[in-house]
């Protein structure tokens, strides 16, 4: 086999175009195969069926590069959770933009590792441009307000846990029982004291219950508010808990992992009042920014407050070429080789503007509250609260919590909806988190009809059979039903359904409804079969593919 062709260089680009026409063919027929939000089965399906399109991993002798990109771009289409489809809703997943994947693609190709000058020059320039952009954002007032990109809100939230201890000591980290679970789990990694947890009892933090705590408390504090809650969605009293934490001399967190793009918006960025007021600001792009992850930030309102971070390493940033004038890059993280995660977030805030992205949140906001809509309207449905940023939780109507935890994973096995699942007023909910900005009224209204018909099958009937339990074919590793009666995939020789699941119920075993709104639609028509199929490993390795 030659030696493989490198993506840099002036030849990277065209030993990477045929690569890429081939990763962009296995994604699609990847997603053709899947034909929904993600594969049927559950894990006992797709596990070895993934298996069995991929292994060996490592063969004696190689595959060339084309089939191996095929077989195991088009498994991993296949088996993936797909974001960019509207029924892809349980988390805060967001489908990636393609100018940000794009943008992802040129920073694998040049791979500046952020850990030296000499080994990002431009990437380094950028990312201080950025992460100050960025933190001027948040901090508008402030003389010289900074940022540091990070893999995530964890390590957001980490960071500021430790720069708070480094400027006060051991900390006494004060947060709502609403907080995500890394402010504990950062605490614990920190050696600092377990956190006290203050009530949230209306999803948002109690603020006399923060009064009390404050006042009793007598150590150096740190109180953490939450701008969009991973459950629900809420965003803590920011303006008030700054407040609290002013007359008890605390520092503030804010974690707005989740809420922080709302500045990107005038209509909803008034919802963040007093993020501001923050000694340290946690935002990631790769929820309600669309990134592809990681894309996260930590923001502080003075350069300065990073200074703890400084670290030193003689090969990487040596005291005289520091005084020479080459950047000190160590301090701009706890890692050492870091990805250019500011390029792809620099491309998509230059190609859609303020108002692009002011359009992209506030049509995701606007679809949150169509669904919200739609599920006051089913009487078999039972909504939470209006949404404040983009999460909608509803259960079925007189549901308990077993058959909601059991829809939900129905719809998982069947491949036809990805919901999470939250507990709220001591009831466990369905919980919609809507990121994907093409979602129409059309797909939200098919999404609560899959939700009523699969809890009137698990209510009225048996459950259905899961896709488990049958032999496999021996070439694709999928399960062969010589009873289906269905005509085999042309490609693979295995009976159709099986590579898309069982079709979504059909309208007339939706429950009773309310009048049809304009967008209101019956129960979606079965997937067709997908005229792609996947690669089947062969008995003996192939001859390698020619180099591009």
């Amino acid at each position: 086999m030659p030696t493989p062709p490198l993506a840099g260089g002036t030849a990277g680009p065209a030993a990477l175009r045929p690569l890429l026409d081939t990763v962009l063919a296995a994604l699609h027929d990847g997603a053709a195969l899947r034909g929904g939000p993600l594969p049927a089965g559950g894990p006992d399906t797709v596990t070895p069926r993934t298996r069995t399109a991929t292994h060996p991993l490592i063969p004696d002798h190689g595959t060339g590069p084309h089939h191996a990109l095929r077989a195991l771009v088009t498994a991993l289409a296949a088996g993936a959770a797909d974001p960019a489809h509207p029924h892809c809703a349980a988390h805060l997943h967001t489908p990636p933009l393609a100018l940000a994947a794009a943008a992802d693609l040129a920073a694998s190709a040049l791979n500046p590792s952020m850990d030296s000058w000499d080994q990002a020059p431009a990437a380094s320039a950028l990312e201080a441009d950025l992460t100050s952009a960025l933190a001027t954002e948040i901090y508008p007032r402030a003389p010289s307000p900074d940022a540091v990109i990070t893999t995530g809100g964890t390590e957001a939230n980490q960071l500021a846990l430790l720069l708070a201890r480094e400027r006060r000591g051991p900390v006494q980290t004060v947060c709502g029982a609403n907080a995500h679970h890394s402010i504990a789990r950062a605490a614990w990694l920190l050696g600092l004291p377990e956190p006290v947890v203050v009530p949230a009892p209306t999803g948002t933090l109690d603020l006399a219950a923060l009064d009390d705590a404050l006042t009793e408390l007598h150590r150096p504090l740190l109180v953490v508010a939450t701008a969009g809650t991973t459950d629900t969605g809420e965003i803590d009293p920011l303006d008030a808990i700054a407040d609290l934490c002013t007359t008890h001399d605390a520092e503030l967190h804010i974690d707005a992992a989740y809420g922080g793009p709302l500045l990107l918006s005038p209509t909803h960025r008034p919802l963040l009042r007093g993020l501001d007021r923050a000694h340290s600001v946690t935002l990631d792009l790769h929820k309600l920014g669309w990134q592809p992850a990681s894309a996260g930030l930590l923001a502080v309102p003075e350069h300065h407050h990073l200074t703890p971070l400084h670290h030193h390493a003689p090969y990487l940033n040596a005291d005289d070429d520091t005084e020479a004038g080459l950047p000190d890059l160590l301090g701009r993280s706890l890692r050492t080789t870091r990805r250019p995660d500011a390029l792809k977030i620099a491309v998509t805030l230059q190609a859609l503007g303020r108002s692009g992205l002011a359009d992209l949140v506030d049509r995701t906001i606007a679809t949150a509250h169509h669904l919200a809509d739609l599920i006051t309207r089913t009487p078999s449905l039972d909504l939470y609260d209006r949404p404040t940023i983009s999460t909608v939780l509803f259960r079925p109507t007189g549901a308990d919590d077993h058959t909601v935890a059991t829809v939900r994973r129905t719809l998982l096995q069947r491949g036809h909806a990805v919901l999470g699942r939250a507990h709220a007023e001591g009831r466990l909910w369905l919980k919609a988190t809507l990121l994907n900005p093409h979602t129409t009224p059309q797909d939200l209204q098919t999404l609560l009809d899959l939700v009523t018909s699969t809890t009137t099958d698990l209510l009225t009937g048996p459950p259905a059979e899961p896709l488990t339990g049958l032999p496999a074919d021996p070439h694709t590793g999928l399960p062969d039903d010589p009873h289906t009666g269905l005509p085999d995939d042309p490609h693979t020789g295995a009976p159709a359904d099986l590579l898309t699941g069982p079709p979504p119920p059909e309208a007339r075993e939706v429950a009773p409804q309310a009048p049809a709104t304009p967008h209101a639609s019956s129960a979606p028509a079965a997937r067709e079969t997908p005229e792609a199929a996947m690669p089947a490993p062969e008995a003996t390795p192939p001859a390698p593919d020619a180099a591009p």
